[in-house]
């Protein structure tokens, strides 16, 4: 089986579908992601790529994989539409997206400082909502023009606990890991930016279980076939 997997990041699903008995081929729009990923997994093929101008054939792969990635480019309809294009007929497009703060408690904590102490109009790029497809019929219509079998979707909302080391660790890892938060957070003046890390260890704090912090981080997973 044949699976691009799109914003690939340091190649991690690449690595999982490599151990599933697939082969994997991973794009990033980032030379230094990619890089990365080559030096983590040098077996398997990995180049720098464009989610929304995919540079492969029509009906070239079996499987196409966005973990997250889709919050990460501009129009992501476009995304869905060029995945759609590259898989074979009957092929499968899965792709995560993180839940919305009303699901998802590490998200709230995160939203709610920046929504109190933050100052919203930064000038960020363009770019799809914080929460982009957080309804099952939104994203069903979105797939569908997309090119997918709507009827097809399994749109499923899973959470899993991260394990903190301190409270301090889930704001650093916004402002240094993050993309949109951390160009958020990135624009924000000192007082600001001190106010709404505050408010994230405060946040975290009510997570404390012995000695670290237990966050529940929840993800839609959703899954179609090209129609």
């Amino acid at each position: 089986m044949s699976v691009l997997d799109i914003a690939c990041g340091p190649g991690y699903v690449s690595d999982a579908v490599r151990k599933a008995g697939a082969i994997s081929k991973g794009i990033d729009f980032s030379e230094k992601m990619i890089a990365i990923a080559k030096t983590m997994f040098p077996d398997i093929s990995f180049a720098k790529g464009d989610a929304q101008n995919l540079r492969f054939e029509d009906a070239s792969f079996d499987r196409v994989l966005i973990n997250f990635g889709l919050l990460h480019v501009s129009h992501p309809d476009k995304a869905c539409a060029e995945a759609c294009r590259v898989l074979n007929p009957g092929g499968r497009f899965g792709f995560t997206v993180w839940a919305g703060p009303e699901k998802n408690p590490g998200a709230k904590i995160v939203n709610d400082a920046v929504e109190a102490h933050g100052d919203l109009d930064v000038g960020l790029p363009e770019g799809p909502p914080r929460y982009l497809y957080g309804e099952r019929e939104e994203c069903r219509k979105v797939l569908e023009q997309a090119g997918f079998d709507g009827d097809s979707m399994n749109y499923e909302t899973r959470t899993v606990e991260w394990h903190l080391p301190t409270a301090s660790y889930f704001f650093q890892a916004e402002r240094d890991a993050g993309v949109r938060t951390a160009g958020l957070l990135a624009r924000q003046s000192p007082e600001r930016l001190d106010a709404i890390r505050i408010a994230v260890e405060e946040g975290v704090r009510r997570y404390a279980s012995g000695n670290e912090f237990v966050i529940p981080m929840a993800a839609h997973v959703v899954v179609a076939s090209k129609a």
